[in-house]
C-alpha cells in the first residue's frame, strides 16, 4: 500500500517539474531580450592600435541606445590611469548638446562627429606623437542604459635613415665589417643587409640583426660591390647603401725596400744636422775664445791703493831728481874747496800719472 502511494507522488509531480522549467526559461529569455534591447557601444576591432609618430588616427564608439533608454546622452572620453589606485583622467565629454574639454592632453583632440548624439562618438587625434601613447575609454550612458569600450593606442617612431660605414681595411684575404645604425626609432628595430645586385651575400659572412653588423671574415673580389642595408619597425622603414671595394694588398718587397731607403735617409739626414751642428758649436767657442784673448791684451794694469803706488814709483821706477839753486852773489869763489853751495828743494809728483810736477 505504500509502495503504491509512493510511485503516484512521483507521477503526479513530473507536470510540475516541466512547467516550472518552461516558466524560468520563459523569464530567462524575457529578460535577455530586454538587455540586448540596451544601450550598447557597438564599435568592433582590435583594442589594441599601432600607429606612426605624425600619422592621424581614430579610436571607434559607435554606440545604439535602447528603446527604453529615454534619458539625458552623456559620453565621456578618459585616459586610463595604470595605477589602478589613481583616478582617470578626463579628456572630452559631451553633455546636454555642448563639448568640454578638461586636460591638457586634450589639446588637439575632438570628436569624428559633428553631432556625437546621432550615434558616433569617435575620438579623433589629428597628429600623433608619443605623448599619446595610453589607454583610452570610451563611456556612453543614457538613463537608464550605459556602456563602455577600451582601446590601448601605441605611438611609435618611424626609424631615422640610418648610417651605414665600414670598419677595417678592404684589402683582399682580409677581414671586413659593415656597420648600420639608426639614431631614432622605437624598439624593436631589426637590421637586414642584402646587395643591390642579385648575388646573395658572401657564405662567409655574418649578420646581425639586431646590432646591423654584417661580418665578412675572408675578403675577395667577389665580396665587393653596392650593399643595402634596411632598418624597421612596426610602422616603418629606412635604408642607407655602401659601396665596399676589394684592394689588393700592397707588395711585401716593395714596401721592405721603401722602408729601407726611407731608414737610410733618415740617418743620413739626422748626420748632416748633427755635423752642421757640431761644425756651428766648435766656431761659436773658437770666436768666443779670440775674442776674450782681445779682450785681456786691451785692458789696462789693475790700480794699486794710492800710497803703495807712490811709494813704488818713488823707489822702483823714477830716480830721485834733485834741483839746485845758485847763489850768483858770492862770485866764482866757493870758498875753501872751491865748490858752489847747492841747496835741495822737495820735488812734487802727479798722483794719476807719476810724473814729476
Amino acid at each position: 500500500m505504500s509502495q503504491k502511494c509512493f510511485k503516484d507522488a512521483r507521477t503526479l509531480h513530473i507536470p510540475t517539474r516541466i512547467s516550472i522549467y518552461f516558466l524560468c526559461a520563459a523569464a530567462y529569455f524575457s529578460t535577455g531580450l530586454i538587455c540586448s534591447r540596451g544601450l550598447q557601444v557597438t564599435s568592433t576591432g582590435s583594442q589594441t592600435v599601432h600607429k606612426a609618430e605624425g600619422e592621424s588616427a581614430t579610436l571607434g564608439c559607435r554606440y545604439t541606445p535602447g528603446p527604453a533608454d529615454t534619458g539625458d546622452l552623456d559620453i565621456e572620453w578618459s585616459a586610463v590611469s595604470p595605477d589602478t589606485t589613481q583616478k582617470d583622467q578626463m579628456l572630452l565629454s559631451y553633455t546636454g548638446g555642448t563639448k568640454y574639454f578638461h586636460a591638457d592632453l586634450a589639446n588637439g583632440l575632438s570628436f569624428a562627429a559633428g553631432d556625437p548624439s546621432r550615434g558616433d562618438a569617435s575620438l579623433s587625434i589629428p597628429v600623433l606623437s608619443p605623448a599619446h601613447s595610453a589607454t583610452y575609454q570610451c563611456k556612453v550612458k543614457k538613463s537608464p542604459g550605459v556602456d563602455t569600450r577600451k582601446m590601448s593606442l601605441v605611438v611609435l617612431v618611424k626609424p631615422s635613415v640610418p648610417k651605414c660605414w665600414v670598419e677595417g681595411g678592404q684589402l683582399v684575404g682580409g677581414a671586413v665589417s659593415l656597420h648600420c645604425k639608426s639614431a631614432r626609432g622605437s624598439a624593436p628595430l631589426k637590421y637586414r643587409w642584402r646587395r643591390e645586385s642579385a648575388d646573395p651575400i658572401p657564405a662567409a659572412a655574418t649578420q646581425n640583426s639586431v646590432t646591423g653588423d654584417l661580418k665578412i671574415s675572408n675578403h675577395s673580389q667577389s665580396s665587393a660591390g653596392i650593399y643595402l642595408c634596411e632598418v624597421n619597425n612596426e610602422v616603418g622603414a629606412e635604408r642607407c647603401r655602401i659601396h665596399l671595394k676589394a684592394d689588393k694588398p700592397p707588395n711585401r718587397a716593395a714596401v721592405i725596400v721603401g722602408t729601407a731607403v726611407g731608414s737610410l735617409l733618415l740617418i743620413f739626414v739626422l748626420l748632416v744636422f748633427i755635423g752642421l751642428l757640431y761644425w756651428k758649436l766648435s766656431t761659436r767657442r773658437r770666436y768666443e775664445k779670440e775674442f776674450s784673448n782681445e779682450i785681456r791684451e786691451d785692458a789696462p794694469p789693475p790700480e794699486s791703493r794710492p800710497a803703495s803706488r807712490q811709494t813704488s814709483r818713488g823707489a822702483g821706477r823714477r830716480p830721485q831728481v834733485a834741483y839746485c839753486q845758485v847763489d850768483r852773489s858770492q862770485g866764482g869763489s866757493s870758498g875753501s874747496h872751491g865748490h858752489t853751495p847747492v841747496k835741495y828743494l822737495p820735488v812734487d809728483y802727479d798722483g794719476e800719472y807719476g810724473h814729476a810736477v
